[in-house]
C-alpha cells in the first residue's frame, strides 16, 4: 500500500495573534534567519522569552501589519508593513517594510516574492504612495529581490550596522506605488 501525502501550498497571511505552535515556528524561523545574518538587529538569537515577547508585542501595535509566510502549514518567515503614526501628516504617504525574512531552510519556494507582493498590495490599497525598505549591504538575496521588484536605491548609509566583526553599509530603497495603479 502506498501512502500519499498532501502537499500544502505556500501561504502568505496576515497574523493578528499568535497561538503556541505559530509562536514556536516564528521563533525558530527567526533564530535561523538571525544565524544566517538576517537578524533585524540581533547578531545572535536572543533567549526564547525575549523573542516571544517581541513577536507577541509586534502583533498588537496598531501601525504594524504582520504577515507570515507558511510552508507545509508552519510559519517560516515574516514581514511587516509599518504605517506612519497619525500625527505624521507630512509623511502620511510613506509606509515601510520591516523585519522581512524567510528562514534559510524555506527559501526557494517563492515565499519572499509572495510576502513582498502581499505587503506591497496592502500598502497600495491603503493609499500609500511610497513604500520604503532598508537592508544591509551583505543581504544579497534581499537586495536582489527588492531590486528585481521595482524598488530603486536612493541612499547608502555608511556604518549602518555592526555585524559582529565590522561595520557594514546600509542601502535604502523606495518604490512609487502610484505608478502601477491604473
Amino acid at each position: 500500500m502506498t501512502e500519499s501525502r498532501i502537499i500544502q501550498q505556500p501561504v502568505i497571511e496576515r497574523i493578528t495573534e499568535l497561538n503556541g505552535a505559530d509562536l514556536e515556528d516564528l521563533c525558530e524561523a527567526s533564530n535561523q534567519a538571525i544565524l544566517d545574518g538576517n537578524g533585524f538587529g540581533w547578531l545572535t538569537p536572543p533567549e526564547r522569552s525575549v523573542q516571544e515577547a517581541f513577536w507577541n508585542g509586534v502583533v498588537t501595535i496598531p501601525v504594524r501589519e504582520v504577515y507570515a509566510a507558511r510552508l507545509e502549514g508552519g510559519i517560516v518567515g515574516s514581514g511587516q508593513l509599518v504605517k506612519p503614526f497619525s500625527n505624521n501628516e507630512a509623511g502620511a504617504h510613506i509606509a515601510q517594510i520591516s523585519t522581512f525574512f524567510i528562514a534559510p531552510y524555506a527559501r526557494g519556494h517563492g515565499l519572499g516574492i509572495g510576502l513582498l507582493s502581499v505587503i506591497e498590495q496592502s500598502a497600495a490599497r491603503q493609499g500609500f504612495r511610497i513604500l520604503e525598505v532598508d537592508v544591509r549591504e551583505t543581504q544579497s538575496a534581499a537586495i536582489s529581490l527588492i531590486e528585481n521588484n521595482g524598488f530603486e536605491k536612493w541612499a547608502v548609509k555608511n556604518d549602518y550596522a555592526w555585524n559582529g566583526q565590522k561595520f557594514v553599509d546600509g542601502f535604502y530603497y523606495k518604490k512609487n506605488l502610484q505608478e502601477n495603479l491604473s
